[in-house]
């Protein structure tokens, strides 16, 4: 099996399965763990896949991204306690937009106000989660459903959010880093993140710490355009410092 065949193999084992493995992919593919460590490096430098220890997983981009069943049942202790983190940061908002994705429909979950408010969302998730909530009135965009995320997109949904103003949005994103900003493979998904940006009074980052120093194919945002980005611990600390300089405060939940 030559070099190019091989790595078609990782890259679609990744894509898969969400991560690849160094020893397994060895074994599987009968070569020298050092051949896969070179393997991963060039599927790094062309951009689709993000090492780790031990390992690699993929990035999302134009041409590949993971539906919300993969995201469901993926580092689901991490994005609940992200949720929770990010909940905390509400601080006295009555209007809040909940981004589509699994870690800000478990941010939906968390929310149990106390006074009356109202989310915005373009997420059926999220609104799902919000349905028979106390105190919550929610506020679905309307438009064209992606079967990927279960969320609206398209004219529709910007028009909805040209006539708003919103205290507080909790963002997610395929990719952020501090030279690409916040990104997602999706132009008409970028559009709507985009617009809530700009009409949100403050902004939150909820996600992954696997989503940094990535950078996907649209970008819709600044990391200097929010006041926090809420990750897991996975994110190094000294990671944490670098972005922290560009302005938001880095929480590790």
């Amino acid at each position: 099996m030559n070099a190019d065949e091989r790595q078609r193999q990782i890259l679609v084992r990744a894509r898969t399965d969400g991560r690849v493995q160094v020893g397994s992919l060895a074994a599987d593919l009968a070569v020298a763990e050092e051949t896969v460590r070179r393997d991963l490096r060039e599927l790094v430098d062309r951009g689709v896949l993000q090492r780790v220890h031990g390992g690699a997983y993929p990035v999302e981009s134009a041409g590949f991204e993971s539906n919300i069943k993969h995201r469901s049942t993926s580092l689901v202790g991490e994005k609940r306690r992200i949720a929770v983190a990010a909940v905390e940061r509400m601080h006295g908002a009555e209007t809040v937009y909940i981004d589509e994705g699994v870690t800000p429909q478990f941010v939906a979950e968390a929310i149990r106000p106390e006074n009356p408010i109202t989310v915005v969302t373009s997420s059926l998730l999220a609104a799902g989660s919000l349905a028979d909530a106390a105190n919550v009135t929610v506020l679905l965009l309307g438009g064209r459903l992606r079967g990927r995320t279960l969320a609206t997109v398209d004219h529709w949904a910007l028009r909805m959010l040209g006539d708003l103003v919103i205290d507080l949005a909790f963002l997610g994103a395929n990719g952020i880093s501090r030279d690409h900003g916040l990104t997602t493979p999706d132009p008409a998904v970028a559009a709507v993140k985009s617009e809530v940006v700009a009409r949100a009074r403050r902004r939150v980052f909820v996600g992954l710490h696997t989503k940094f120093g990535v950078a996907s194919f649209c970008r819709f945002a600044d990391v200097t355009d929010f006041e926090a980005l809420v990750t897991d611990t996975g994110l190094s600390p000294s990671e944490a410092r670098r972005f922290s300089v560009l302005g938001p405060q880095v929480v590790r939940a």
